[in-house]
Parts: structure tokens; sequence; C-alpha cells
């Protein structure tokens, strides 16, 4: 079976201080150099971003436009790309040498996939983390009520398309200046298999701009208004393409999939406006009631116990209900199960 070429494709905007990193990363690829192109789109930075590139010559092929966000970065790459794959890395991140090896080798294994995503380190400084949100789910998503509840949304480094699957999608609608990676990986799902390959491939790094991981000092409110307007933005492009191809938004497993975003948005509203109790616990009672089906009988008794534990101390106060629990662990885990991974992924990283 041939190799096929492939389009890396690194989205950049103000990173020059990271993007060099970003490219070596690709140039080390145990994969042959002749079957890859590394496109740089440059959003219209204004720093030093390309004079750090021209040392690189024709190793990759630096593409600059007027800036437009993240959505209209895509378009402009996908437009120059030439691979049959196309394989997606932010500017501010590093992948691991077998990535490229590792995720053609399952496109081969798997002809019908449209997407292949995998696993990431969350990248602090010196210090490594394991991603706490993927979730391996393989196959034609929509068929399962459980694999939609389950899919996760994971991060634009992860992420490496076939081409043919990919134009199904395209334009990526360019009202979304952030969060275009989760339009894409909503909605393949939706033209093609997928592939979850559960290895670590690249590296995420933290730090203060990341959209959806806070740094030291939290999450600013206007980066907590900027994120909610683009996933309003982005929910209301991912119905619209569901109702021209012709599904049904008010089905029950696609009302549960969606939910997940107004989910998130709440979530994010209350860090901008303190709920009150009844309406935390309206929103703490409906994860249960989505999710029931990937959660245990002792999940949704604790997922309960939570939103009834809301109406009692508040929004403010709900933390103490955990701390009784890490200081009476013998006793929840023999009531509500060793692990409550599951339902608190879907409640605190849902960043679609």
């Amino acid at each position: 079976m041939s190799t096929p070429f492939v389009s890396v494709l690194i989205d950049s905007y103000n990173y020059g201080h990271y993007v060099e990193e970003a490219v070596e990363s690709v140039l080390a690829q145990d994969f042959p150099r002749e079957q890859f192109e590394i496109l740089v789109v440059d959003d219209g930075s204004t720093d030093d971003t390309a004079e750090r590139l021209e040392k690189y010559g024709n190793a990759i092929r630096y593409l600059r436009k007027p800036n437009g966000g993240q959505a209209s970065a895509f378009n402009f790459g996908f437009a120059a790309a030439r691979g049959e794959i196309v394989a997606l890395l932010d500017a501010d991140d590093l992948w691991l040498p077998d990535k490229l090896r590792r995720i053609c080798e399952t496109f081969e294994k798997n002809p019908g996939a449209g997407m292949v995503y995998h696993r990431t380190h969350l990248w602090r400084g010196e210090q490594l983390e394991d991603d706490s949100y993927f979730v391996d789910v393989s196959g034609r998503v929509p068929e399962s009520r459980v694999s939609l509840l389950c899919y996760p949304m994971v991060g634009t480094s992860c992420l490496a398309f076939r081409r043919n699957s990919l134009n199904k999608l395209l334009p990526v609608p360019e009202a979304l200046r952030s969060q275009a990676d989760a339009y894409l990986t909503a909605l393949i799902i939706f033209v093609s298999p997928i592939v979850a390959l559960p290895e670590f491939l690249a590296k995420y790094r933290i730090h203060a701009t990341n959209l959806f991981q806070s740094g030291k000092g939290g999450t600013s409110l206007d980066a907590i208004e900027h994120r909610m307007a683009m996933r309003a933005a982005l929910l209301a492009e991912i119905r619209a393409w569901l109702e021209r191809n012709v599904r049904n938004v008010a089905s029950r497993d696609l009302g549960a999939y969606l939910k997940q975003w107004t989910k998130a948005q709440e979530l994010d509203s209350f860090e901008l406006h303190k709920p009150g109790r009844w309406q935390y616990f309206r929103h703490l009672f409906e994860f249960p009631r989505i999710y029931a089906e990937i959660m245990s009988r002792r999940h949704r008794a604790y997922a309960y116990v939570r939103a009834f534990g809301a109406l009692v101390l508040g929004y403010d106060h709900l933390y103490l209900l955990e701390t009784l629990r890490t200081r009476y662990k013998g006793f929840f885990r023999k009531s509500f199960g060793r692990s409550l991974a599951s339902e608190e992924r879907k409640e605190v990283a849902m960043d679609g």
C-alpha cells in the first residue's frame, strides 16, 4: 500500500516565539520527507513570525493573509494544501516524532475513515500531564447514542482528516474566529467513520492565552465572554449544517449531542453571573438525565446528590460536598463507586 501524501497545516497568529518549535517538530517526523509538505498560515501576525520562519526557506510554504481568525486561516490553508491527508497543528503546540507515521498507518488500515484523532500531553513548562478528556470512540458515531454522548471534542493538534471527507465540511464558517477545529470535529462524524488512536502523539502547551485552559490566575472575564460568543456561533453553524444535510436536530439523540454546548455555555455564564440555587440545581440535575447511558447507577446517584446539594449549599459552597467526599473516601467509594470521572469530565471539560 502506497504512503499517502500529507499536508501539515500550521495556523499561527502572533506566535512567533513558539512557531519554530512547531515547525521543528514536524521536520523531525519519522516519516519520509518527500511524502509531506508544511504550510504555515500566518493570520496577519504583527510580531516577528515572518522573520523567524525565513531560515526554513523551501522546507515550508509560508502563507500570509490579513487577520481573520482561525476558520479564515484554515480555509486559506485548505485551499493551498495538496495532500490526500490534512493534519492540523497549532503553532504553540508540538508533535511527537511518530505522529505522521502512526496516523498514516491508521488511515491505511481504515480506508473508509474520514478522521483520525489521538491523545496529547498537557505541557506546562517542563511538566507533562496526561489529558483527561480523551475518550476512545471509533466507527460510525451517530449510529450509537452512547458513542454520541462519549465522543470528545479534542484540540486542533490532535486532528488529521482524509481530504475527500474534509471537503464536505468546507468552507468552515469564517464567523468562527476560534473553535473552527470544534466545527470540523463535531460534524466529521456525520460524513464518515472516524478512528481514535489512544496514543500520545502531541504536546499541548498550556499558557496564558489558551481559550479553554486556565493559567495560574484563572480565566479572564474577557476570555470567557469571547469563548461564549464563539461557542454560540459554533452551535448555530453546526445546527445549520445538520439541517442542510437532512438531519433532525430535534431527535432525542442529536438533541443530547448538541446539549453539551448549551451546558458548557451555562457553566461559563455562571462565571460571569453567579446562579441562584434553583438555577444551579436545574443545571446539575440535567446531567444525569442527559448522560444516563454512560453513567453507572452509582455515578447517577452521586450526580443527583450534587444537584440537591446545590439547593442547600449554593454555587459558592458546593465544593464542600467534594471536600466531604475527599475526607470520607471509603464511604463514598462504597456508596457511589471508585471513579466519578465520566460525568465530571462532561461537566467541567466540555469545550466545543
